[in-house]
């Protein structure tokens, strides 16, 4: 039984199910659903995790929340999305990001599984989730997602908070994405690894520190490491022994003279190359310098390893600066150390405060990093902050020999002493190792000048500074005397002078005393008694002065509790001198900032200690020295002493009676500010403002504390009168922005922070009572560029945040204030960004009136509207400057407030339709701006569609009012439109469009806004319906809006708005009894949009089956259906063509489909400028795929819409404004420029002409010469340069998944250059890669139409041209005829072999017939395409005997071309034409012409009538030619090839022998055969010679045609009325070898299969062999039914009548269309198909030569 539950859960599922069983539903891992009932007695609890839920928007679209922590919810919802699209990462090849994201993911699961856990501390959760939000918003916006409003570290329901507040957090989060704020501070870390060095061995010093190299001086402490001998740290366990952290640099000490410096001692012998044995001391003496710069830490490719230089000094005297020597690039003061020593570090800047690095950087701080100072204070002092660091620098010294031949060599040792002489454990040689009781100083060798520049530290606590001094002993360390140091001196110094002051910051010459017994400084008492300074030293005392041992060094002490300054002690001390208080208050301005805040609390109460005992005499000043210090705290250095000084306030300070003495100066100040002439003072005093009124108040509160209330109308009327002098001085007319401005400023700034004070002692009604007056009394008419109106905006935006405003009882006071100040600076629109900061404040703060708000808003924009009412552009112009940031989430949140009562009060404030209309204007133009994609940032969604939701809302509101106020005989077409143009941009937003979102984020915004296209599309329609006869004002205007709405890919939306297309055709026809408006408009909008990506094939069927049912019972439902189909064929196309436009290159398929388009526009709807468009655009894909002669012919369709006239025409394209002559002009110079590099040279002279003829009628000779030599030039490339025939394709598309333009039809195709069948069908399968190639030339059948798949069935082609004159004319070079060959062909055929009848065993030719299909193209090629259309097929069958007589008739024809071009010396070689009468004579394959008289008996009985008897006649002849021959042969075979010509000479008298022929008849040898190619000739119009030993002899003319070389054979005798005739021809017995200039060929099959004849029959269908996709074996047919190979058949050229077997006339053609190509690049297949696909001979293959070449 099913129960249901008590509560709400959510499951989450542990095992995938596949929902297999009756009503089971599909579940993955992960996948979450939600309980309603369980069945009791199932136990599913192992396979599922359950969570406890609630339930938000319960009904139909309720959703179920988890009630985990939001951070958990979020983490697992982005999770999901980003492993969806990470991989799409790895499918686009972005592996860079693939990799990052995956490494965020495992974090982000890593930080998830820590939290789920629940065993971190609070601060610990913090910081994790605070790294969990960084990394999702990292991965958001590496993605492309969505800014995620958040409020700490949870996501923001737009739901539950104002827009204003969301807008805030929207911005915050983007500001900081997009600008991220530079840290100030900036802390160094150094991480000391090893010393390599050669010449190791002794123990070292390593000492660290930052150097100002501008100001030569230190900025930090040092940092101390020890090394060992073998150059690694001592303490190598201890990590803070050789790890510190250079903390608090500011951003200015990262420059580039800023460097590390590192000083390195060794500890050892005196010299480095002495003997170990020579002295047992240790000195530690100077061993290496190395810098480095910070710079170099900060540029991106910087590394934390770092191997620095080390150097040595030249001389030993200069190691005190041997660092700025190396910065200075001194070189001849010091040298490398050695090329193998080198200080090897680590170096990283961190930046940010030192807090947050213990959080970034927890492994550093928690294995122990010492931290090493600034020297001094940072930049920011902290309260609490407890230093007494004394920093003393060994500068120098001078020392006598005293009684030595040689400098001493001097070390000195530091010793610190409190006042009872016993030694301090306090000395530090810098960071990193812990404090000492002495220090040693390294040592000079012989050196009495000593300068050491060594930095010690002395923290000397507090308590023990009074009394302590510092004692320096010298000693001179021999080398000679067992290594003693020997005592010859010592100086000291007091740190504490008498009247309390410390030692003062500065060098200091200090006295060398001699001593030379160390019990002699035992007893302190007796040389503190002596001089320490020789500054310090009586007049008298000139035996002292004139010594010249002196020690100097500089000290510097960073204390917060002790002081050098005396003013700052005479202050402090004002009792034990009351006569000098006046001068050390004036004192107290002078002291240094830093001095005032250490004793910050007993200066205060020294200066009121003061105050209440002399208050009549320095009140005034003391006044003054509150003032300077209160100022002091505004300095960022010393901000952060605010909170001392408020702890002050509330816990120390006694001054009961101050608050009188402060009132009365205080409004002393502000009655002298009219009269004043230096403003300065004044405006001090008003900038601590602040704080003078907490001591007031605090000190009345203490009297009314002590006296139990006593005065306090006193009191009251003393702040009465304070506040009417503010406000009179206030109230006062400034002129221009003059310094009283600028005090009313100052006070204003400070204003505000009063009245949490006066809250203290007033109530919340007197308090409001004190703004509002002060407020309200200030000047209304400033000028604009004042600045007071700015800080008054300020002070206002102040005053809405402070407590007033939250309280109900004092806003009422204050709202009318605030609103008159905000709604003057709005409606002159001035400051509205602080405005509509003020405004976002009073949203946030709480739910106030809201029609008086809306009230100001309304005012504002129809204040702006009249100001801008003779401007339209002005008025958005306005919008757009006011109605920025969050002015529009302040407008956006008052929209959302209101309610149906708001909406009612705030239309009926309107008192003319004129002003209503113009707020609707004006509304519907703010919300125009809203939607624009500039408003927000791109990943605002979040903040767009809640600006939607509103717009949505109040629209719907507000299209009430249209249709109360706006109909009927008040229409208002503006209003209308307005609201029209303002539905339709709504509904196209790019951030509305579901489709384009993920599962999950469209569900979401499903769920929690609905689909609000729909909406608006809804109220669309029902405002459409209510307009009535109105609708013909916006016809045709609003069809292509509404066109674009319907063109969204939303079912719903299109079911409402298609339906007003219909109702606007009804319209259009009872206006005009037709709906062409209709009909133009749509179609010239659908080309458009649907250009931009808009609309699918979807819409296409929609859109016709809803308005054909629609007009189904309409008068005009004829004509309807006509337009609706007309429509629905162009969206065919259109989308055919946007499909097409989407792929990379240019292919067949987009040109097809531009062409498609373009005749669709040019024939159905004789649109002409879209037609042009068109064209245009098919010139530039012809010219992009460098078709140049495709895209002549294009533009040529737009050179013949153009005129030679002088019509002006506009700019156009990229066609600039020019007269319709000069257009035509410069299209035709184009068109002519793409036949020339397209080679076709013969249609580019023919409008050469026609423009030469233009020029020539207007007299420009100029251009006309230009153009005569350009039409010369063409003539010349005609006859000069060599062109390539190209093949030609025939290609069926068949399938429903082809393209409207291609589906079920059948093309012929021009193929590129070099392209043979296999490459042409490679292409066409890569273009349509889901395509199957068909394997067979059969016409398809209905199941192949209507499949839902793509065919392709390819094969070649023979063109037909139609030039005869041409092509028949005897002397027309080849390389012209080739030209009319294959251009301007309409007809094209194709031939495929198939047997009637028994087939015949023995001579199966008997019965083998062909049957040829010719096809008649709509264009011919070439033309705007490389391929057209078939618009006609024809098919005849041809008889085995006719098919013989074509093959013989091609061969003959071949034979005299070869034996011509010998004769006239065009061959190079002779080849060609002994392959092909071997082909002919030694026929080796089924019998060779003894075949053609078996089969003219099997025709005859196949076609019912005896065989004519010319073809007798032509096998006479063919075998005349071929005597003839080998005649010409054996004249010019060389010597090497005479043993075949012999064998071929016995095989033809063998084949006369078999054919019966004894001797050829008289009028077989007086036959001509005639010269095909570069024939003799008298003149222009001769005739060729005849063949005949009476021949004249032959001129010679080389043809442009070259031939591959064959091998050479040799040659036997020809018998000798061949050879008699061949003399009389040539006329002239040279050898072969002269004539010929032969050449060894590589190849000479490919001449026997490709060039010996032409053959007739052969398969063309692809096949394996040409990389055509295989098929089964069912699908394969046999070779009759194969297709026949076109490029080598003879034409119709050749054939006019071969269509009809009954009637055929042979005519002999001048050229022949098998000629031999000269290209020598012919692909492998053409040469080497000979054995698989042709059998070389004539009449004696399976047929008479068919199948002898298959060409590609």
């Amino acid at each position: 039984t099913w129960q249901p539950r008590p509560y709400k859960q959510q499951v989450v599922i542990l095992a995938s199910f596949r929902g297999m069983v009756q009503h089971g539903l599909p579940l993955e891992i992960g996948d979450t659903v939600q309980i309603l009932e369980k069945c009791e007695g199932t136990n599913s609890l192992s396979y599922i995790h359950l969570k406890i839920a609630h339930i938000k928007n319960k009904g139909q679209f309720e959703t179920v929340v988890p009630t985990e922590d939001s951070v958990i919810t979020e983490m697992t919802a982005t999770l999901r999305e980003w492993g969806t699209m990470w991989k799409q990462l790895y499918v686009k090849n972005e592996g860079d990001l693939f990799h990052r994201l995956w490494h965020v993911m495992n974090e982000i699961l890593d930080l998830r599984r820590q939290v789920l856990v629940g065993h971190l501390t609070h601060d610990r959760m913090r910081d994790v989730k605070q790294h969990i939000t960084a990394r999702l918003d990292w991965g958001n916006e590496q993605l492309g997602l969505d800014l995620v409003p958040r409020n700490e570290f949870s996501m923001v329901d737009p739901d539950e908070t104002s827009i204003t507040e969301l807008y805030r957090l929207m911005e915050h989060r983007h500001r900081k994405k997009e600008s991220s704020v530079p840290a100030s501070t900036h802390h160094l870390f150094v991480h000391m690894k090893s010393l390599m060095s050669s010449n190791l061995g002794e123990e070292l010093d390593v000492f660290f520190y930052i150097y100002d190299s501008r100001e030569s001086q230190p900025l930090s402490e040092r940092f101390f490491v020890k090394l060992n001998k073998n150059g690694v740290p001592k303490s190598s366990e201890k990590t803070e022994r050789h790890c510190t952290l250079f903390v608090d640099l500011g951003s200015s000490d990262l420059r580039k003279d800023v460097y590390i410096v590192v000083h390195i001692i060794r500890i050892g012998r005196m010299g480095a190359g002495e003997k170990k044995n020579t002295c047992s001391v240790q000195y530690r003496r100077p061993f290496g310098c190395a810098v480095v710069s910070i710079a170099d830490l900060l540029t991106p490719d910087s590394k934390d390893d770092h191997l620095l230089k080390v150097y040595t000094c030249n001389t030993e005297s200069d190691w005190n600066q041997i660092h700025d020597n190396i910065i200075k690039k001194v070189n001849s003061r010091y040298n490398l150390s050695g090329s193998n020593t080198g200080l090897s570090v680590a170096l990283h800047l961190l930046h940010g405060d030192i807090e947050q690095l213990r959080r970034e950087y927890m492994a550093i701080f928690t294995r122990g990093v010492s931290i090493t100072r600034k020297l001094g204070f940072s930049d920011v002092i902290m309260p609490g902050e407890m230093r007494n660091d004394l920093y003393i620098m060994l500068d120098k010294g001078e020392f006598e020999k005293g009684g030595k031949t040689v400098a001493r060599n001097v070390e000195i040792t530091v010793y610190a002493l409190d006042a009872d002489g016993q030694i301090l454990r306090v000395i530090s040689a810098g960071s990193g190792e812990p404090g000492e009781d002495e220090y040693h100083s390294f040592v000079l060798y012989h050196n009495n000048s000593p300068r050491w520049a060594e930095q010690i530290k002395l923290p000397i606590p507090v308590d023990v500074f009074h009394g302590s001094h510092v004692r320096f002993e010298f000693r001179h360390c021999s080398t000679k005397d067992k290594g003693e140091k020997k005592l010859f001196g010592f100086s000291f110094v007091p740190l504490m002078q008498e009247d309390g002051r410390t030692l003062p910051d500065g060098t200091h010459e200090l006295i060398v005393h001699k001593c030379e017994e160390n019990t002699n400084l035992h007893d302190c008492a007796r040389y503190l008694k002596l001089p320490y300074s020789k500054a310090n030293l009586p007049g008298n005392s000139q035996t002292m002065k004139g010594t010249k041992e002196s020690l100097w060094i500089t000290s510097f002490l960073c204390s917060t509790k002790l002081t050098q300054n005396g003013d700052m002690l005479d202050l402090l001390k004002w009792r034990a001198h009351p006569e000098r208080i006046s001068d050390c208050l004036s004192k107290l301005k002078e002291i240094d900032g830093s001095e005032i805040v250490k004793f910050l609390q007993d200066t205060l109460d020294t200066l009121f200690g003061i105050l209440d005992e002399n208050s009549q005499r320095h009140s005034l000043k003391v006044f003054d020295c509150l003032v300077h210090i209160i100022n002091l705290l505004q300095d960022s250095k010393f901000q952060h002493f605010k909170p001392v000084m408020d702890t002050y306030i509330e816990s120390h300070f006694a001054g009961a009676l101050s608050y009188r003495d402060l009132i009365k100066v205080l409004k002393w100040y502000m009655d002298r500010i009219i009269e004043a002439e230096h403003q300065e003072h004044i405006q001090q005093v008003l900038k601590a403002t602040e704080y003078i009124f907490k001591y007031i108040i605090q000190s009345r509160r203490l009297f009314a504390l002590a006296t139990g209330g006593q005065n306090e109308e006193e009191f009251r009327c003393c702040m009465h009168e304070l506040f009417m002098s503010i406000r009179f001085f206030l109230s006062q007319e400034s002129k221009g922005p003059g310094p009283i401005s600028h005090t009313k400023a100052v006070f204003l700034q400070m204003f505000p922070a009063v009245y949490g004070e006066l809250l203290k002692l007033f109530t919340v009604r007197e308090v409001a009572t004190f703004v509002s007056e002060t407020l309200g009394g200030l000047p209304s008419a400033s000028r604009a560029d004042c600045p007071l109106e700015a800080v008054k905006l300020h002070c206002i935006a102040k005053t809405v945040e402070s407590q007033l405003y939250t309280n109900t009882e004092s806003r009422c006071i204050l709202l009318p204030v605030v609103l008159r100040l905000v709604q003057t600076h709005m409606q002159e629109q001035r400051d509205v960004v602080m405005c509509a900061n003020i405004l976002t404040i009073m949203l946030n703060s709480c739910q106030l009136a809201v029609i008086a708000m809306a009230t100001v808003l309304s005012r504002v924009c129809i204040c702006g509207l009249h100001q801008a009412r003779a401007n339209t552009l002005m008025i958005v112009c306005v919008c757009v400057c006011v109605f920025q940031g969050e002015f529009v989430a302040c407008l956006l949140t008052l929209l959302k407030q209101m309610r149906d009562k708001h909406y009612q009060q705030l239309l009926q404030k309107f008192t003319s339709k004129d002003e209503l209309r113009d707020f609707l204007l004006q509304i519907f133009t703010v919300f125009r701006i809203l939607i624009r994609p500039e408003m927000f940032p791109k990943d605002w969604t979040v903040m767009r569609l809640v600006t939607n939701n509103v717009i949505i809302t109040t629209v719907l509101y507000l299209s009430d009012a249209l249709r109360k106020n706006f109909l009927n005989d008040k229409f208002d077409y503006k209003v209308w439109d307005s609201y029209f143009y303002l539905s339709v941009i709504f509904i196209n937003q790019p951030c509305l469009q579901l489709e384009t979102f993920s599962p999950s984020k469209r569900k979401k915004i499903l769920e929690k806004y609905g689909d609000m296209r729909v909406m608006m599309g809804c109220e669309i329609f029902s405002m459409w319906q209510n307009l009535g006869e109105h609708k013909f004002n916006f016809i045709p205007a609003m069809i292509g809006p509404f066109l674009e709405v319907t063109l969204v890919p939303q079912p719903d939306l299109r079911n409402v708005m298609i339906p007003i297309f219909h109702d606007m055709m009804d319209w259009e026809q009872r206006r005009s009894g037709n709906f062409k408006q209709v009909e133009a408009r749509l179609i010239d909008k659908l080309d458009s949009l649907m250009s931009e990506g808009k609309g699918d094939e979807t819409y296409r069927e929609l859109f016709n089956s809803i308005l054909l049912k629609k007009i189904e019972r309409e008068t005009w439902r004829e004509s309807g259906i006509s337009l609706i189909a007309t429509v629905t064929r162009l969206m065919e196309r259109l989308l055919d063509y946007r499909d097409c436009m989407k792929l990379g290159e240019v292919d067949g398929k987009k040109i097809g489909c531009t062409v498609s388009l373009l005749n669709f526009y040019k024939m159905e709807l004789n649109k002409e400028e879209m037609y042009i468009r068109y064209i245009h655009k098919l010139y530039d894909l012809h010219s992009k795929a460098q078709n140049y002669t495709e895209a002549a012919y294009t533009l040529m369709l737009y050179d013949e819409l153009l005129e030679w006239s002088e019509r002006p025409l506009r700019e156009f394209l990229n066609y600039p404004m020019q007269n319709e002559w000069q257009r035509k002009e410069h299209v035709h110079l184009t068109i002519i420029q793409n036949f020339d590099r397209g080679k076709c040279w013969e249609n580019g002279i023919l409008l050469c002409r026609e423009l030469a003829d233009q020029y020539e009628a207007y007299y420009d000779y100029r251009n006309l010469s230009k153009m005569r030599m350009m039409e010369a030039s063409l003539y010349d490339k005609i006859m000069d340069q060599q062109r390539l025939e190209p093949e030609f394709f025939r290609v069926g598309f068949y399938g429903k998944k082809f393209p409207f333009f291609l589906r079920n039809k059948e093309f012929v195709c021009r193929g590129h250059d070099y392209e043979r069948l296999e490459a042409f069908q490679q292409r066409m399968l890569n273009e349509f890669p889901h395509a199957i190639a068909m394997q067979h030339a059969n016409q398809p059948d209905q199941s192949i139409y209507q499949a839902e798949a793509q065919y392709l069935q390819i094969y070649a082609v023979t063109p037909v041209p139609d030039s005869q004159d041409v092509l028949q004319r005897d002397g027309v070079p080849d390389n012209i005829k080739s030209y009319y060959k294959v251009n301007h062909i309409w007809r094209f055929r194709y031939d495929r072999p198939f047997h009637k009848g028994t087939k015949d065993k023995e001579n199966e030719f008997k019965s083998l017939w062909v049957e040829r299909t010719t096809l008649t193209l709509v264009q011919s090629l070439p033309g705007i395409s490389r391929w057209f259309e078939v618009e006609k097929r024809e098919l005849v069958e041809v008889s085995p005997l006719e098919n013989a007589i074509e093959v013989l008739e091609n061969k003959n024809l071949q034979l005299r071309t070869l034996i011509a071009q010998c004769q006239t010396r065009q061959m190079s070689n002779i080849n060609p034409l002994t392959m092909c009468l071997n082909g002919v004579v030694d026929a080796a394959v089924n019998g060779g012409l003894a075949r053609y008289q078996e089969v003219q008996p099997a025709v005859a009985v196949t076609t019912r009538h005896p065989a004519p008897s010319s073809e007798m006649t032509d096998l006479l002849v063919h075998a005349h030619i071929l005597e003839f021959g080998l005649a010409v042969h054996d004249k010019f075979v060389p010597q090497d090839m005479r043993p075949l010509h012999k064998k071929l000479v016995d095989q033809f008298h063998l084949m006369k022998s078999s054919l019966g022929i004894q001797e050829f008849p008289a009028y077989v040898r007086a036959s001509p055969v005639h010269f095909t190619n570069g024939s003799p000739r008298i003149g222009r119009n001769s005739v060729p010679n005849i063949l005949c030993p009476e021949g004249s002899r032959v001129v010679v003319r080389h043809s442009p045609l070259s031939y591959p070389a064959a091998n050479r054979y040799s040659s036997s005798s020809l018998s000798s009325q061949a050879s008699n005739e061949v003399s009389n021809i040539t006329g002239q017995s040279e050898s072969s070898d002269e004539v010929f200039n032969m050449q060894p060929s590589p190849s000479t099959s490919s001449l026997s299969s490709n060039h010996s004849a032409s053959p007739n029959v052969s398969s063309s269908a692809p096949s394996s062999a040409r990389g055509s996709p295989q098929l089964s074996e069912k699908h394969k047919h046999v070779r009759e039914n194969s297709c026949l190979s076109p490029r080598e058949r003879p034409c119709s050229a050749v054939f006019p009548n071969a269509l009809d077997p009954t009637q055929r006339t042979i005519t002999h053609p001048g050229g022949d269309t098998s000629l031999p190509r000269s290209d020598p690049n012919i692909s492998a297949p053409d040469k080497g198909d000979t054995h698989t696909h042709t059998h070389t001979h004539v009449l004696g293959h399976k047929s008479v030569e068919w199948a002898m070449e298959r060409r590609t």
